[in-house]
């Protein structure tokens, strides 16, 4: 096992009956000046708006909404500037993972002088040293921002999605809700179990390591997503399945299954250019790149595959046929969710996308990638292809 250093400050708050405590927790770290940010109306219309407001009663509060999927800089950036009028003090966050990481992103930019775009692209000398603090109230179970310091924006005009992140973007709080889900639309709820999956596949299936604990974490959480996301599809008002979705989602991102491993994230990174380009969902991207990039490295990821093959999709024979069967069965659980595997299923036009990557991949400088440094822009150009 790898040294390692651990932190998580988050304090979760789970369960249907928690919100009466949300005032309580706000002004652990405010004193009562918060920016409010949402994205579209659906917390008005599920109730969760008013009984948000009724526990902000007493305190100023400044609305901001209309924060996207896969959450827009220029959007962003207009909260900025309406958070630095009204001086606030504290921000809540009520969404999904895109609510959630443009407001870390928000809380950083607050205090930044200079361009905000400049710390996302790591420019030299541009970081966000400080942030307002914040708390979250989680209504999507899928990405576990709610319970870690990353963050993903994009910049539509220029087909640009980029990471940022840092302790200082830990929330204060994170209330998860799982009664939320019977609220939500299937094609969310099926990218949320996508992308807690795939969450997991990125720490979990690299190479043979010596992280036992670690391990068998990523696996249960595999094979309690293989059983609930079906259960939740089927009923969303199963208080339990939901439950143990959400909090899959949320312990797969929280730092935990990190801890002394090697990881991936190349699906991730070559997912985020499918979705700046066509605006695909960001978990349907990872559905469509991850098989391929298995397939790609199957060389190196030949023996963790048959381990998940075998403990966690109940596979059986020798090693190199599980492997590959493990690859088609997770395609096929993807797809059982209702989600399409190809690119061309999203978009016509892709006769240079994979050029086009790869040459983005060139001009970052992003060179031997994944967990064993075996991922060059010409691995990605070729998964890319066969990902159409």
């Amino acid at each position: 096992m790898s040294d390692f250093e651990a932190y998580n400050p988050v304090r979760i708050l789970f369960g249907k009956d928690q919100l009466g405590k949300l005032s309580e927790q706000i002004r652990n770290y405010s004193k009562g000046n918060i920016l409010l940010v949402y994205g579209g109306g659906s917390i008005h219309k599920t109730g969760l708006y008013d009984r948000i407001m009724e526990q902000l009663d007493g305190m100023t509060v400044t609305e901001f909404s209309g924060v996207e999927a896969n959450p827009q800089y220029s959007t962003l950036m207009k909260g900025v500037e309406l958070a630095r009028e009204k001086q606030v003090d504290f921000i809540l966050a009520v969404g999904g993972g895109s609510v959630i990481d443009g407001v870390k992103f928000m809380s950083g930019a607050f205090y930044f002088d200079g361009e905000p775009w400049d710390v996302l692209t790591h420019r030299d000398g541009a970081a966000f040293d400080k942030a307002l603090p914040f708390g979250t109230i989680l209504t999507l179970p899928a990405t576990g921002s709610e319970a870690n310091s990353g963050a993903v924006i994009s910049r539509s005009e220029i087909h640009e999605k980029r990471t940022v992140g840092g302790p200082q973007f830990f929330p204060k709080f994170s209330f998860c809700d799982p009664s939320v889900v019977a609220t939500l639309p299937d094609r969310q709820v099926a990218n949320g179990i996508i992308d807690a999956y795939v969450h997991v596949l990125e720490q979990y299936l690299t190479r043979p390591t010596w992280n036992k604990l670690q391990e068998r974490q990523a696996e249960a959480i595999l094979q309690t997503l293989r059983e609930v996301g079906p259960e939740v599809l089927k009923d969303k008002s199963d208080y339990d399945a939901a439950a143990n979705l959400m909090w899959c989602a949320t312990y797969a991102l929280n730092g935990s299954l990190r801890s002394g491993v090697v990881y991936d994230w190349v699906t991730h990174m070559i997912g985020h250019e499918l979705t700046a380009i066509y605006g695909i969902d960001h978990a349907r991207t990872l559905a469509i790149v991850l098989p391929r990039l298995y397939e790609n490295q199957f060389e190196f990821k030949q023996a963790k595959l048959a381990q998940y093959g075998k403990r966690v999709v109940g596979l059986s024979g020798d090693d190199e046929s599980v492997a590959r069967e493990a690859i088609a069965e997770t395609e096929r659980f993807f797809q059982s969710l209702g989600t399409e595997t190809k690119v061309s299923a999203y978009s016509d036009d892709t006769g240079k996308l994979a050029q086009t990557i790869r040459e983005r991949f060139e001009e970052r400088g992003w060179t031997a990638m994944g967990e064993n440094a075996a991922i060059h822009p010409a691995e990605v150009e070729e998964i890319v292809k066969r990902a159409i």
